[in-house]
């Protein structure tokens, strides 16, 4: 079986309209097409990562990181470390980020996807991340728990002043939230 025809299908379906999405699409694909061991953070040219745009119980909130080692703003995500089922793996990035255990998929369908380049630093070299990203809620009552790769975890509203980023990746998925309503 081909572990990576479920990513292939998730994307086929998915039809992004920002134009950087359009072109991340196409260099998925081919990233995916072309490397058996894309899901494997030992391929150093770059791996498929999945992340999550996760909102409160009341989806008001949405739930962001101030990243350790890139001293950044981001979503909640990480490595597939071989899972190819990148919706599971953003809900326990999300799960071990968060300290919630209580979290599911507002959809089984990609919510955005981006391709960034992480800078080298003193375990690896420069390489690209292409990140699936789900659209998750919360579904308990818990508390976040901050762990050793944030310097910080920050619930944001719907107010665009709130976001601590321009980071056009978070922007967009931002946008998209608000859209939804």
């Amino acid at each position: 079986m081909n572990l990576r025809q479920p990513l292939l299908d998730l994307l086929a379906n998915y039809f992004p309209t920002p134009s950087e999405e359009i072109i991340f699409k196409k260099d998925i694909i081919s990233f995916v097409q072309e490397h058996s061991d894309c899901f494997e953070r030992t391929l150093a040219v770059g791996h498929i990562t999945a992340s999550a745009w996760l909102l409160n119980k009341n989806k008001t909130h949405a739930l962001l990181m101030h990243h350790t080692k890139l001293d950044k703003w981001f979503q909640l995500g990480g490595h597939c470390d071989g899972d190819p089922d990148v919706l599971a793996v953003a809900i326990k990035e999300a799960q071990e980020e968060s300290g919630i255990m209580g979290i599911a998929p507002l959809s089984k369908e990609i919510f955005d996807i981006d391709v960034h380049l992480i800078p080298a630093n003193k375990r690896e070299a420069e390489h690209y991340h292409y990140d699936i990203r789900f659209l998750l809620q919360v579904t308990s009552n818990e508390d976040i728990v901050q762990n050793n790769e944030s310097k910080e975890l920050r619930w944001v509203g719907k107010d665009r002043n709130e976001l601590p980023t321009e980071e056009r990746s978070v922007t967009r998925m931002f946008d998209k939230w608000l859209a939804l309503h």
